[in-house]
């Protein structure tokens, strides 16, 4: 009797793993493609515009991914994650430029360096927990950031820093390589949620949810909490680092900004909009908000919002103003995020569907005793 009810059950278990093949195989021929979105997107598919956008959507979702994996499976709260975000953009900079190495090694330069720094200030951070943790994060961010701005000879200071495009191959480079930073971005979004995958389901993930829910509980076990959050911070870093690269590629540059504090809640809204511990609803949260502050800002100069009167014109010519309203609408009305919120929707659909299957047995049960002691 169990073997028909637990058979579609290994099936709906590979509905997320081949439901997330398809979307890959999809958004890699999508270049290839002439689909257009009108309002969404600004070109069709296949032209560098709409591949620029897309690119940097799958970057922010990476982005979002390992903090997510902060925030959502550990429960660690940081101010400072575009730290390391901006060492991976900065570091592979200066490898290319100061150091002169070629790309891959430049690029194995910049995670290293963003792997030491998140040891170092994690192993310092993670002395305390709750919101003295968030300041201490905050505290290194802002350090990171006056570095940044004050080294201008290494850094570029406030104009930014170029990448030497010397030294990297010629098939990432230009607007007519445009497919193939796309192709590059995905790929490291791929990568950024298969090791978000394997952390969560490994036993470092289910240690990092345990102290997550009680700490002291862990410890009384006779494991050490503050080596598994210092893992999962480390390795938070470098896929933040990683984003860091595939942004410095992207653009050709990188901003001061990219080390910031405001680069962090940027990140945070990006989770919590798409529902914290949902790794496919941090993909959706950096996704949607990147298409947003990207499309938002045509909208608010367009010449419907220019017809229109002061009271109105006036906060809606501003894309902050206007996702600061979407962020509180969707923490009034869907205080799960997108993620949440359907998966709440999924749970009680089920529950429904247990219920009935419940009473139905129940009902024959009665129907069948009735019919017992008809005959008797």
């Amino acid at each position: 009797m169990t073997a028909p009810a637990s058979a579609p059950s290994r099936l709906r278990s590979f509905v997320p793993a081949v439901a997330g093949v398809v979307l890959v195989v999809f958004m890699a021929v999508l270049p290839l493609l002439n689909l257009s979105l009108p309002g969404i997107l600004p070109t069709p598919t296949y032209l560098p515009g709409t591949l620029a956008l897309l690119s940097l959507c799958m970057v922010f979702a990476a982005l979002a991914l390992s903090y997510n994996l902060l925030l959502g499976s550990a429960g660690m709260l940081s101010f400072g994650h575009a730290l390391y975000f901006g060492a991976g953009a900065y570091g592979l900079g200066i490898a290319l430029e100061h150091f002169g190495v070629p790309l891959w090694p430049g690029v194995f330069i910049a995670l290293l360096g963003g792997m030491v720094i998140a040891l170092v200030t994690g192993a310092v951070s993670m002395r305390v927990s709750g919101i003295p943790f968030a300041m201490v994060t905050l505290a290194f961010a802002q350090a990171g950031s006056v570095l940044v701005r004050r080294n201008s000879q290494i850094t570029g200071g406030e104009e930014g820093l170029s990448l030497e495009t010397d030294l990297v191959p010629e098939f990432l480079v230009g607007v007519v390589n445009t497919r193939n930073l796309y192709w590059f971005t995905l790929a490291v979004l791929v990568i950024v949620y298969l090791v978000t995958l394997w952390v969560d389901t490994s036993r470092l993930g289910h240690l990092a949810r345990a102290t997550r829910e009680n700490e002291q509980r862990v410890r009384v076990l006779g494991l050490q909490p503050y080596r598994v959050k210092l893992v999962v911070f480390v390795i938070a870093a470098v896929l933040a680092s990683l984003a860091g690269v595939a942004y410095m590629l992207l653009q050709s540059g990188t901003v001061p900004r990219a080390v910031s504090a405001d680069l962090t809640i940027t990140i945070l809204v990006m989770v919590v909009l798409g529902g914290v511990g949902f790794r496919w609803g941090a993909i959706v949260g950096g996704v949607l908000y990147t298409l947003l502050d990207q499309r938002l800002t045509v909208l608010a100069g367009s010449d419907a919002i220019a017809g229109l009167p002061d009271v109105l014109r006036i906060p809606l010519s501003e894309p902050l103003f206007l996702l600061g309203v979407l962020f509180i609408l969707v923490v009034m009305f869907l205080p799960g995020g997108i993620a949440g919120t359907i998966d709440a929707a999924m749970r009680r659909r089920r529950g429904q569907k247990v219920r009935g299957s419940l009473q139905t047995l129940d009902d024959a049960d009665e129907s069948s005793e009735a019919a017992v002691e008809v005959r008797s």
